[in-house]
This record gives C-alpha cells, sequence and structure tokens, in this order.
C-alpha cells in the first residue's frame, strides 16, 4: 500500500488561486488498497472514469481530506499535512505502507512521513527536510547545476539585483529578444518576453511582451517589473537569450536511491504566449536531437540525484531548425507529463505498439461552455470521440472541471495515428461546446 498525496506547488515558493481539480490528476497514479491524501473531497464521476480506465477498484482507496487550511480546501496547504486530527486518521490505515508519493516533495511531506513513522517510505526524506525542494526547482540554480554538468544553456545571467539585471538585459537586447523569468513558477507564467523590434514571437511560453523602443528603456522596465520577476526579492532573476523559430522539447527521468531510469520524451506547444498542447512521445526530430535530449537531460538528472533529489525530473530544452539544442529549466516533482506518458500513454494507449499512437494534451478553451464533465463525456461518446480500446484511439479526460458550470476548464488529452485526427477531434469540441 502506497501514501498518495495530491499537493502541488508550495504556497511558501508560488501562491496559486486553485488547485483542487488539478491535483486529481493523481488517481492516474493509484493501485487498489493505496491510500490518497487530497486538499478537497474528490470528484466522484471524475474517479469512477478514471479508475474504470486504469482498472482499478476505486472501492479499495482509502481517500482522507486534509482541513479547510488557509486557503479553504481551494489549495493544499502544506502545513495541514501535521494535523493531528489527520495524523491520526491516517495513521490508522497506515501500516504496512510501502512508500509516499506527493505531487510535490516537500520539507512538510517529510514532517508528514516522520510523524507517522515512515521516513523510511519517502524516497530523498532528508534531503526535502532540508527545504530542498526550492534547491532543485529554483531555475537560477538551474543554470549552475547545468553548467556544472557541461549542459549547454541559453547565453544569459542569474541576477540577484537590478543592477546586473540591466547589464545583462542590455548586452542581449543588442542580439535580438530576451527572456525575463522568474526563479519559481510553470507552464510560461513567469516569464516575459523583451524585445526592441516587431518580430512575431508566438511559439515562445511567456505571459507577456514588453516591446521596448530603445535600449534607454530598459531601466525603466526593470523599475516596473523587478518586484515581479524577483518576487519581491526574495529570489534570483533569470535573464536569457530569447531562441527564436524554437521547439519546446524534454525528457523526464527518475531519481531513486539506485539510481536515474529514462521515461519519456515529449514536446510543448505556445500560442500567444500560452501552454496549448503537450505531446508524446517526441517526433519529429532527427535521432542526434533526440539522442542529445536524453544525454544532457540525463546528465542533469544524475547530478540532481548525486545531491539527494528523489522522485520525478523533467528537463526542458529548446531546439531550432539546425538541431541546435539548450537547456533551459529542470522541472523537480511530478508536473504535467507524468500522467500522459505513463498510465495513460505506455499502459492504456501503448504508443509504441504497431500501428504506433501518439497523445495530445489540450486545455479546454476558455470560451468553451461546458456545463458539468458529465455532458462533455457524454457529447464525445456521441460524437464519436470517446476513447476506443479497440482501437486505441480517442478522447481522455485528464482531471475534473474546475470551477463552475460554464466556466470552468480542464485538460484532455487525445490518442491518435494520424496528427489531423486531434486537430479535428479538438476542432469538434470547439464547434459544440463555443
Amino acid at each position: 500500500m502506497r501514501i498518495l498525496v495530491a499537493n502541488h506547488v508550495d504556497a511558501s515558493l508560488l501562491l496559486q488561486a486553485d488547485q483542487r481539480a488539478f491535483v486529481q490528476r493523481i488517481f492516474w497514479f493509484a493501485k487498489d488498497h493505496d491510500m490518497v491524501v487530497l486538499p478537497a473531497p474528490p470528484d466522484e464521476d471524475f474517479l469512477a472514469y478514471v479508475t474504470n480506465l486504469t482498472g482499478v477498484d476505486a472501492r479499495t482507496l482509502k481517500i482522507h481530506v486534509t482541513a479547510a487550511g488557509r486557503y479553504e480546501h481551494r489549495l493544499f496547504d502544506p502545513d495541514t499535512l501535521t494535523d493531528e486530527a489527520l495524523l491520526s486518521a491516517v495513521g490508522k490505515d497506515a501500516a504496512g505502507a510501502t512508500e509516499i508519493f506527493p505531487l510535490w516533495p516537500s520539507a512538510q511531506v517529510a514532517e508528514f512521513a516522520a510523524r507517522l513513522g515512515l521516513t523510511h517510505a519517502l524516497p530523498g526524506a532528508a534531503f526535502f527536510a532540508q527545504q530542498g525542494d526550492e534547491l532543485a526547482n529554483n531555475k537560477g540554480n538551474f543554470r549552475a547545476f547545468a553548467a556544472a554538468a557541461g549542459v549547454p544553456i541559453c547565453d544569459g545571467a542569474v541576477c540577484r539585483t537590478k543592477e546586473h539585471a540591466e547589464s545583462t538585459l542590455r548586452g542581449l537586447l543588442e542580439h535580438g529578444a530576451a527572456m525575463v523569468k522568474q526563479a519559481h513558477n510553470h507552464a510560461g507564467n513567469g516569464n516575459e518576453c523583451v524585445i526592441l523590434s516587431n518580430d512575431q514571437i508566438g511559439h515562445a511560453g511567456s505571459i507577456d511582451v514588453k516591446r521596448l523602443r530603445t535600449l534607454a528603456d530598459v531601466r525603466r522596465y526593470l523599475d516596473t517589473r523587478w518586484e515581479w520577476a524577483s518576487a519581491n526579492n526574495r529570489y534570483p532573476v533569470v535573464i536569457e537569450q530569447f531562441q527564436p523559430e524554437s521547439r519546446t522539447v524534454y525528457a523526464e527521468f527518475m531519481a531513486t536511491d539506485l539510481g536515474v531510469s529514462f521515461g519519456a520524451t515529449g514536446s510543448l506547444g505556445y500560442k500567444n504566449g500560452r501552454l496549448v498542447e503537450e505531446i508524446i512521445p517526441l517526433r519529429g526530430v532527427n535521432g542526434d536531437v533526440h539522442a542529445r535530449l536524453v544525454h544532457h537531460g540525463s546528465r542533469l538528472a544524475h547530478l540532481y540525484q548525486s545531491f539527494g533529489y528523489r522522485g520525478c525530473l523533467s528537463a526542458d530544452a529548446l531546439v531550432d531548425g539546425n538541431g541546435n539544442l539548450v537547456f533551459t529549466e529542470m522541472n523537480a516533482r511530478v508536473g504535467g507529463s507524468l500522467h500522459l506518458y505513463d498510465p495513460i500513454g505506455h499502459k492504456i494507449v501503448d504508443v509504441w505498439r504497431t500501428p504506433e499512437r501518439s497523445v495530445v494534451q489540450y486545455p479546454t478553451g476558455k470560451h468553451w461552455k461546458i456545463p458539468s464533465l458529465t455532458t462533455f463525456l457524454d457529447a464525445s461518446r456521441k460524437m464519436g470521440l470517446a476513447y476506443d480500446l479497440a482501437t486505441r484511439k480517442g478522447l481522455i479526460v485528464i482531471m475534473p472541471m474546475a470551477g463552475p458550470a460554464n466556466h470552468g476548464g480542464f485538460l484532455f488529452c487525445v490518442s491518435y495515428e494520424d496528427e489531423s485526427e486531434a486537430k479535428t477531434a479538438y476542432q469538434s469540441l470547439e464547434e459544440r461546446f463555443a
């Protein structure tokens, strides 16, 4: 029996609005008789849907919900992990637990394990107890680790003062656009592109594009954005050369006490600065690029494993049309990929079996009006889009609906043989729900 902890980005690093729905992707990792700790009660329809696909008997799962905490169940308050009532309830069912599997390994999860007498069941517990999660997920630290490992990165610098940031940004803008990055954020939400021209940069993952008239405007830009970029001077700011005409790719690994194992490769697609698709496995790059992606990603993963990190690692990189590859960050947590390539891609769809399949993950459109998850699933069946076990094609919903009816969104994926099948499915759903 394992204990799955459905937490997300530690609020001490990044405070988000509402993650009750997104963390329920943890059910994709559940096995019979596992225990799941959630910040809010699960969506019963979604739970039934997931376990029907994974073959897990949902009746055997032991589900515990934390106290409301500081965020009224909207987020997983890490301090609720050491609430006496939760520890007592979990402790009654925790005998014989072989592993504690959190989405985000943190100091509070380490204390939770220790209070239950299960430190041995949390890989890397000693590392995480000393705030190792911040060390491993800081984009500034990543650049130092990559340099030490001989892994190629973008030109740029880690800036702890506004003055250093100004000189770095000026120097980079003389050669093109630059990316200003928060040390902690995800999916492009902590990135801002700065440019001196009217070039289009739609593939970039960034919340905004700031167009400066001259280099003299750099100081004014930093005066207005430094507090945002540095999280009120808490963290360093990463400033890198923007890589034009590049594709975002990644390689995932698992770090354990025994070493590092390769997981999968994939790609990310952006539109207007937002992440709009994620595809596994990685296709459309030549063998040399793929080999270098895995090689350098593995070097990084082994370095992280050597200083104590245990768990999922996702190394992000950019590759241009000439095959030049540079790495941009390491995600040391369970991000938005593990459920896609492991339980769904490898186990349900079996993407490498002939005929081969690919799986693309989409967010529902912001302008879609979906009354409920059940309505969405019923419509997909009637439209012939639901996942078919025989053909290994079709739509799979990743998480329950976030927010109220007609305004909440969620993630879903489409398994396909030809890319046009996925695009047609998305277009059909947009016509139905927009």
